[in-house]
C-alpha cells in the first residue's frame, strides 16, 4: 500500500471536527492533519451557538443524541474544568404557558428521567418565580444538569490540544474534491492536494456535497435553516437570570423562542427558524444560486411543505416583525418591552431531511471503506462533541474502519 501524507484527514474546524481530531490523536492516529476552508475555526455553527450545554431531556431514549448527550454533557464539564474553561452548571426552566402544554410537559418528564437526569423538579406556577421572577406560566420543569459555556473558547482551547499533540490544522484549505488514491485519498482545493489513509467528514453545511464528491449516495441532503435573535439591552438584565424555554412542538427538531444568559451575561432572546436561501446566509437577504437550486430540486423539499407550510409562513412572519417575535417571549416573560430588544444576530443550521420529506431529529453519519460521513449533526452536538469524537476515534482503532 502507498504510503501517505497522514494517516487521517478530518474535515471542517467546527466543534465535531476538532473534538474527533482531539480524540484521534489521543487514540494513537501517527499523523493527522484538520482542514478548515475559513481563515479561522469555528468560524460558522460553532461560533453562532447559544452556549448551552443541554442535559438530554429532550431526546428519545436510546437515540443517539439521547446518549451522546448525556455522556458528553460530563465529558465536556470535565474538559473544561481541566483547561480552565469559563462554564456554569446554572439549570435551566421549561415552562408550559398554557393547559394544553401540561401533558407534554410530563412527556418531557419522563423522557429526562429515562435519560439519566436526576433531580429534575415539577414547578407550579408560584414555585416558577422562585427561579425566575419575572416567568409566567401555569407549571414547569427545572433541570439542574443544564448549564452554559463559550463554545468557540472550547473550539480554541481543543485546537492548542491537537497541535501540541503533533496535529497539524490548516484554515483556508476548502475540500473541493475526494478521491480514492493508491489505496487512500487525495484531498484537492485551491489551496492544493494532500493524501491520507482515512477521511472524516465533519463540513456541517457542506457535509452532504462532499459525501458525494467521494462517490457516495446519501439519502438525505442539508437545507440550511436560519435562527434569527436579539441580544437583550442592559436594561432588561434583571429580568432573566439564567435559561428560559417554552414547552417545544414534538412535530419539530427545534426547541422554540426561548431567553438564555451566556457565559458572559449576555441575554440572547430567540431563535426563529426560517428556511435560507444560502447555506451560510446569516443575512435575510442572503442568496447564493447553486445552493437555493439544490433545496428546490430536492423531492424532499416538496415533500416538506405541506405538512410544515403553515409554520414556516409564521416563521418568516416573525423574522419581519419585531411585535410578533415580541408577543412570543412575553409568553414566557410579560416585562419584556420593545425597547428591551436590541442588536439583532443570527446562526445558520445544517438541517438534514430525507428524500421523503421528513426532518431527521437524530444523528446521522454514513460509513464507507475509510471514511466516515458527519451527516447530520444538530443541537446537542456541540454538548456531545467530545462523545461524538471518541466514538469515531474508537471505529479508527478498528479493522476496516469506516466499512
Amino acid at each position: 500500500m502507498k504510503k501517505h501524507a497522514f494517516d487521517c484527514a478530518v474535515i471542517g474546524g467546527g466543534i465535531i471536527g476538532l473534538a474527533t481530531a482531539w480524540c484521534l490523536l489521543r487514540e494513537g492516529v501517527d499523523s493527522l492533519v484538520l482542514v478548515e476552508k475559513e481563515p479561522t475555526l469555528a468560524r460558522h455553527q460553532t461560533g453562532h451557538n447559544s452556549g448551552v450545554i443541554h442535559s438530554g431531556l429532550y431526546y428519545r431514549p436510546g437515540s443517539l443524541k439521547a446518549r451522546n448527550c448525556v455522556q458528553g454533557r460530563e465529558a465536556l464539564y470535565a474538559f473544561c474544568a481541566e483547561h480552565g474553561v469559563a462554564f456554569a452548571r446554572c439549570g435551566k426552566l421549561v415552562v408550559a404557558s398554557r393547559e394544553e402544554e401540561l401533558p407534554r410537559l410530563d412527556e418531557l418528564r419522563q423522557r429526562g428521567v429515562a435519560n439519566g437526569l436526576d433531580g429534575i423538579l415539577r414547578l407550579s406556577a408560584a414555585d416558577l418565580r422562585n427561579y425566575e421572577p419575572q416567568v409566567q406560566g401555569v407549571a414547569g420543569l427545572f433541570v439542574p444538569q443544564t448549564g452554559i459555556v463559550d463554545f468557540t473558547q472550547v473550539a480554541q482551547t481543543l485546537a492548542g490540544l491537537i497541535r501540541r499533540a503533533g496535529g497539524e490544522i490548516r484554515t483556508r484549505w476548502e475540500v473541493k474534491r475526494i478521491k480514492a488514491h493508491g489505496g487512500g485519498f487525495e484531498l484537492s482545493g485551491p489551496a492544493g492536494r494532500l493524501s491520507c489513509n482515512l477521511v472524516i467528514n465533519c463540513a456541517g453545511l457542506f457535509s452532504d456535497r462532499l459525501a458525494r464528491s467521494c462517490g457516495l449516495a446519501p439519502d438525505v441532503a442539508i437545507l440550511p435553516f436560519r435562527g434569527e435573535y436579539f441580544r437583550l439591552r442592559a436594561e432588561a438584565a434583571d429580568l432573566v437570570r439564567h435559561l428560559i424555554y417554552p414547552v417545544p412542538d414534538p412535530a419539530l427538531p427545534f426547541l422554540g423562542v426561548h431567553l438564555t444568559r451566556g457565559i458572559d451575561g449576555r441575554i440572547e432572546a430567540g431563535p426563529s427558524a426560517v428556511l435560507a436561501w444560502k447555506r451560510e446566509g446569516y443575512a435575510r437577504t442572503s442568496f447564493n444560486l447553486r445552493d437555493t437550486w439544490d433545496i428546490l430540486s430536492f423531492p424532499g423539499f416538496w415533500r416538506l411543505v405541506p405538512r410544515f407550510w403553515r409554520v414556516g409562513a409564521r416563521e418568516y412572519r416573525r423574522s419581519f416583525s419585531r411585535r410578533l417575535f415580541l408577543a412570543d417571549l412575553r409568553r414566557l416573560v410579560p416585562a419584556l418591552e420593545p425597547h428591551h430588544l436590541g442588536e439583532r444576530g443570527s446562526g445558520v443550521r445544517a438541517q438534514a431531511v430525507t428524500a421523503t420529506g421528513e426532518l431527521l431529529d437524530d444523528f446521522r453519519i454514513l460509513s464507507a471503506p475509510g471514511m466516515v460521513q458527519v451527516l447530520n449533526a444538530p443541537s446537542p452536538a456541540a454538548t456531545a462533541c467530545l462523545a461524538i469524537g471518541a466514538t469515531l476515534a474508537e471505529r479508527a482503532r478498528q479493522p476496516g474502519f469506516g466499512g
